[in-house]
């Protein structure tokens, strides 16, 4: 069978509020994508290399697509994945595993996304199958060896006006800056300051880690008051770079502030390995506190997205290494973790603070309050794995009631599948346009409201939130 890209997919299914819905979506399809967060690697711009095969391409760096071929029995290693360069035959072996298993998918987003692409980046008619998965292999090698399908090209192509990527402290952000220089350049791709590793003194290397921030900052790391100086002196490189936020992510949300003389002697202990789990625990939500004071001070938007189990399953990070698949979501709690955070800084002139969460509960019972009151805090889209049709639709319903759409980001895609750019930022678009058309058709909203706020969304919110 065909692939089928049906050009009223996702819209309601009511005719009359489809129709609308059509009209809203037209009216913002072909707007210019922003996209905040995301992990593609500002290298793949600035060199500007042809991809090298499909499956390297579409299948091993998206942990989406390889965990549910993992579920049904495929080895990550048969999919390219901890695997570097793949010959011909590792590449065809993992875009025949893909093929094999396309009925996995059915129901997913990632369906959705794959078909897009094949379909509109990639001209591909047939579903993948396994009679086709060769034929298909082909036809995508082809144009990937087209001057068009290179990275350049392609993002072009895909309309993207702004590409925020995520990148370690110690980077030296030469491919950021590569691109800021050259004049055939003229979008924006923003790094974002992502300092977990160095606020966590539980995890393994971090000591060597904040060694190796000290020097890259020209800072003495052995103290305490070291390293917030080389804390700070990172972020300003990256702002200087044209960084607009830092991303946090770590198992809660707590913010407990710590008496400066604990946090020294509690950093000092980690360092020589004696600091206790509860000294490292009490430390690293200190931190985060302190991630706050410094935003307020350069201007960086705060975003955190916690309660994550990191590594679920240890053989595979020890064989393939993190962001593999198995990070499991927790259960998360933001009111009473972010007070002394918000205590301090909710209120405070320029300090953003945009929340993301995977645990459902939280968005209508604390995220939404939170945003409806704090001038700083903003509800982040759904994200991972709730960034799928129903999910979206729920949290349009639980946050809107309660902030409204002028407290939300926007899409986030979140992605290190370069080509699922468009997919992802065309399946937001399509649910935004249906949920108002429905708030049209319940007479909650004017017909001029709904072709405002939909392209609000898209091209507004943003950039306001992510201070774009």
């Amino acid at each position: 069978m065909p692939i089928h890209l049906h050009p009223d997919r996702l819209l309601p299914a009511d005719p009359g509020v489809r129709a609308l819905a059509r009209r809203l979506y037209d009216s913002v399809r072909g707007l210019a994508i922003l996209s905040p967060h995301g992990h593609v690697d500002a290298r793949l711009l600035a060199e500007d290399e042809p991809f090298g095969d499909p499956a390297s391409l579409l299948i091993s760096p998206d942990h989406y697509v390889t965990r549910l071929l993992h579920a049904a029995g495929v080895p990550l290693h048969d999919l390219g994945v901890g695997r570097g360069p793949l010959s011909e035959t590792a590449a065809r072996t993992a875009w025949r595993r893909l093929c094999e298993h396309w009925p996995v998918f059915r129901g997913t987003p990632v369906r959705y996304w794959l078909e897009t692409e094949l379909g509109e980046v990639f001209g591909v008619e047939d579903r993948p199958a396994p009679d086709t998965a060769d034929r298909i292999y082909d036809r995508i090698a082809e144009r990937l060896a087209e001057p068009s399908f290179r990275p350049r090209a392609l993002f072009g192509r895909f309309g993207i006006d702004v590409l925020a990527t995520t990148d370690d402290p110690c980077d030296d952000l030469a491919a950021h800056r590569a691109l800021a220089e050259d004049p055939a350049w003229r979008a924006r791709v923003v790094p974002t300051f992502r300092p977990d590793r160095y606020l966590e003194p539980e995890r393994a290397g971090w000591a060597k880690a904040v060694m190796r921030l000290g020097e890259a900052a020209d800072t003495d790391t052995s103290d305490y008051d070291g390293y917030i100086r080389a804390l700070e002196a990172r972020r300003r490189h990256f702002v200087e770079h044209g960084a607009t936020s830092a991303d946090h992510s770590h198992a809660d949300a707590r913010t407990d502030p710590l008496p400066s003389r604990d946090a020294d002697r509690i950093y000092r202990a980690a360092l020589a390995g004696d600091a206790t789990e509860a000294e490292t625990l009490a430390f690293r939500r200190h931190m985060l506190l302190e991630m706050a004071r410094m935003s307020c001070e350069d201007g960086l938007v705060m975003t955190l997205h916690p309660a994550v189990r990191r590594n679920h399953h240890p053989p595979t990070l020890h064989r393939y290494g993190p962001d593999t698949g198995h990070d499991i979501p927790l259960r998360a709690e933001f009111t009473d973790a972010l007070r002394p955070l918000l205590e301090r800084y909710g209120t405070a002139d320029g300090f953003q603070l945009v929340l993301f969460t995977i645990d459902e509960t939280a968005f209508s019972r604390e995220i939404a309050p939170l945003a409806g009151f704090y001038p700083s805090v903003y509800a982040g889209a759904p994200w991972w794995f709730l960034d799928a049709p129903d999910a979206i639709r729920r949290f349009q319903r639980s946050v809107t009631e309660t902030a409204g759409l002028s407290r939300t980001t926007g899409f986030v895609d979140d992605t290190r599948a370069f080509c699922s750019i468009p997919a992802r930022h065309d399946m937001s678009r399509r649910l935004d346009s249906g949920f108002l058309a429905e708030l049209v058709a319940e007479h909650r909203l004017t017909e001029e409201e709904a072709f405002e706020a939909a392209a609000e969304l898209v091209a507004v919110n943003p950039r306001r939130a992510f201070k774009l």
